[in-house]
């Protein structure tokens, strides 16, 4: 299995006919590793945050957000496989929101999956997702890859099941940030002994890709950019060569290496989030690989939306970002130090004005 198909150039070149019309995250990915000897690509939008206000009314924001979205990633050149969304279509879970949102997914001219999202679940436990979009969790192969997606965000059954008068209430704890009453997400022991039959039958020399909302790491846990047991899930993906781990929920770009396991972030067609160091008052673990975001003005609602794309042609993760307003920017794996970096990573002496302004 060659992963030498196509260079970074020819790569870049199909993807950049994109880049004058998008301004907000969709991510062609590309699989040059794929035993077919024919390379690859899908698409990637995520945390559409869908907020219904009253009768036909939602925020519309948010509605631009993913109608855009949508009708970029029709206009990709070249046309990739499949589109998934990565969870976080609704706000608050309600029916119309998910109708709202599924009405705009209809309109890709592509195949889609879906992620569930804790917006998506925390209202119904995920039942009329369900009817919308299939199960909360499955595999399947494509051109000589093994793709996973989990749903990453449940979390302990007495959170769930004991503690909330209405469903209502347990909706709105789990979607405030900085909450005290929110519980850490999880993937759990049934989703996690599927995994590990899913995964036997996979050879070592398979490319993995793995699909959650949830970052698969312990990053914050104030934020939930957290799930607790992450480290059970990384060790049945240890047996093999490549895996990628993509995922939403975060708002902002991050890459990190944990072993054989990339983690790739995907930004939100709905608003950013600053970075979560300046909240030391709550336990973090951000892992040094992981890449700061060089935000331009923090107070603009479109500020590090952007489209990317996500070279995968050596086995190592080159994320190449378009920024709306900002500084166009690569992570990419350095093999001379062993970890990814920010070719043009902005030092404090090199930041503009907006991002010294707060």
């Amino acid at each position: 299995m060659s992963k030498l198909q196509t260079t970074r150039r020819d790569f870049l070149k199909g993807a950049g006919a994109l880049a004058a019309v998008s301004t907000l995250p969709l991510s062609v990915v590309e699989l040059a590793f794929a035993d077919s000897g024919k390379n690859f690509s899908f698409a990637y939008i995520s945390d559409a945050h869908i907020q219904h206000i009253a009768g036909t009314q939602f925020v519309r924001n948010w509605d631009r957000g993913l109608i855009r979205a949508v009708a970029e990633t029709n206009l990709l050149n070249p046309k990739p496989d499949f589109v998934i969304f990565g969870g976080d279509l609704a706000q608050l879970g309600s029916k119309p929101e998910l109708d709202h949102g599924a009405e705009m997914l209809a309109k890709l001219n592509y195949d889609f999956r879906c992620v569930m999202g804790e917006h998506d679940y925390y209202l119904d436990l995920g039942e009329y997702w369900s009817e919308l979009f299939g199960p909360h969790w499955y595999s399947w192969d494509h051109k000589g890859v093994h793709f996973v997606t989990l749903n990453s965000i449940l979390t302990y059954d007495d959170w769930t099941f004991n503690r909330w008068p209405t469903a209502e209430q347990r909706m709105l704890e789990m979607a405030g940030l900085d909450n005290p009453n929110g519980s850490p997400f999880m993937v759990g022991e049934k989703q996690r002994e599927w995994l590990r039959k899913d995964l036997e039958q996979v050879s070592k020399e398979t490319p993995v890709v793995l699909f959650s909302h949830s970052p698969i790491q312990k990053l914050y846990k104030g934020w939930n950019f957290w799930t607790e047991d992450a480290e059970q899930i990384q060790e049945l993906l240890q047996k093999f060569d490549d895996v990628t781990v993509v995922y939403g929920h975060v708002h902002q770009i991050q890459y990190n290496q944990i072993g054989n396991i990339s983690f790739n972030s995907v930004m939100a067609t709905a608003w950013p989030w600053p970075y979560p160091q300046s909240y030391a008052q709550a336990e973090h673990n951000m892992p040094k690989l992981t890449v700061p975001m060089n935000r331009a003005d923090p107070f603009f609602e479109r500020d590090a939306t952007g489209w990317q794309t996500i070279d995968l042609r050596t086995g190592r993760i080159a994320m190449n970002y378009n920024l709306y307003s900002n500084t166009n920017r690569t992570v990419a794996y350095n093999p001379k130090t062993g970890q990814p970096e920010d070719t043009a990573f902005q030092c404090t002496e090199r930041r503009i004005s907006p991002q010294t302004h707060f």
